[in-house]
């Protein structure tokens, strides 16, 4: 059974492939192109999963999402932001709603 622990993992991945830019690596690639293509493709990506929500079903849906995570993982690699510096902040806001 997938656990979100693996995004924990695949987030490391990235970083490595970040770091060592392998030959073949897509994730060094599109990372090589610099932050605006990273960033395209996560807009890309969303488009993507929002097309695939209204107009596909749920297969696609899941293929298409679990690209824009993926890709949002890169994004935030190539920024330095952890996954878990996301979470907290999402963290706070439902604390903060639920608190009122």
């Amino acid at each position: 059974m997938a656990t979100i622990a693996f995004l924990e993992d695949l987030e490391q991945t990235i970083r490595q492939r970040l770091k060592e830019a392998p030959a073949g690596s897509y994730t060094a690639g599109l990372a090589s192109k610099g932050l605006v293509a990273v960033a395209q493709k996560v807009g890309e990506e969303g488009v993507e999963l929002a097309l695939a929500a209204v107009a596909e079903g749920r297969e696609k849906t899941v293929a298409e999402a679990a690209d824009l995570l993926y890709h949002l993982l890169l994004l935030l690699a190539f920024k330095d932001v952890p996954l878990a510096t996301v979470v907290a902040a999402l963290e706070q806001r439902h604390r903060a709603k639920t608190a009122r």
